[in-house]
């Protein structure tokens, strides 16, 4: 047996090809690769042999398979700091990305159990529900729910909600500065609902944050469910440790 094709298979050299041309933007992101015949018209081999490149490819998060329409070279991911409390347009704009919204939806609902906990009100009790997509240079990041006290919430519905963010609203138009927040993060999967919003298969990796956020006096003003896709994001941060006593 030839000791170079042990050590290099076909599959891994076809697997460089492309992660190199995906590298240096002959394939860019977005953009759609050759078909399984052309590839393997390209380097003369097998169905089977193409096929474990790009799986390989897709294991590495290069490239997304897109169900009944080919492949694709993923877009990179965001690398976002959770350092501070801050909101999604000042994310976005700090990583030089444009930030824009698609309001969907806002009404009055009553507060499930977990909304009333969040937001320091009774079960049932009326509160204003917020339904936007969070977009990055056009792409769909993020699904958000948020939910502010009714009082609040009617005031905050009467801007533009594709334009004004919230975070500014409550800060500069109605004197309720944010002081901190509680994070609360967990890997989920797509509902049909968030895939729909975002355009990606039900079932896909969601990363969830719950966020509630605080005014003056501990007072909670803002629960969100923000729905980030776990393809396009990643978030970091930075962790002391306590010093350790002396014995």
């Amino acid at each position: 047996m030839d000791a170079a094709r042990e050590t290099n298979p076909l599959y891994a050299k076809i697997e460089l090809t492309l992660a190199s041309e995906v590298a240096a933007g002959v394939l860019p992101p977005g953009s759609q690769l050759p078909t399984e015949d052309r590839l393997i018209e390209r380097f003369g081999v097998s169905r089977t042999t193409v096929r474990k490149a790009i799986e390989n490819l897709v294991a590495r998060g290069l490239v997304e398979i897109r169900r009944g329409i080919g492949t694709f070279v993923a877009q990179p991911r965001i690398i976002q700091e959770l350092t501070e409390l801050t909101g999604f347009v000042e994310d976005m704009q700090a990583l030089g990305r444009t930030p824009t919204a698609r309001l969907l939806d806002s009404q009055i609902v009553p507060a499930d159990a977990d909304v009333a906990r969040q937001l320091a009100v009774s079960p049932g009790s009326l509160v204003m529900r917020i339904q936007r997509v969070r977009l990055a240079d056009g792409m769909a990041m993020s699904f958000d729910e948020t939910y502010l006290p009714r009082e609040i919430g009617e005031k905050i519905v009467t801007h533009d909600l594709e334009t004004e963010p919230i975070f500014t609203l409550l800060e500069e138009r109605y004197r309720l500065p944010l002081i901190e927040a509680e994070y609360r993060l967990e890997a989920i999967t797509a509902t049909p609902a968030v895939a729909q919003a975002l355009a990606v298969e039900p079932g896909n990796p969601i990363f969830l944050i719950e966020r509630t956020s605080y005014s003056e006096g501990a007072r909670p003003i803002d629960y969100e469910r923000l729905h980030y896709r776990g393809d396009l994001i990643r978030f970091i941060t930075r962790l002391s440790r306590r010093p350790r006593a002396r014995s």
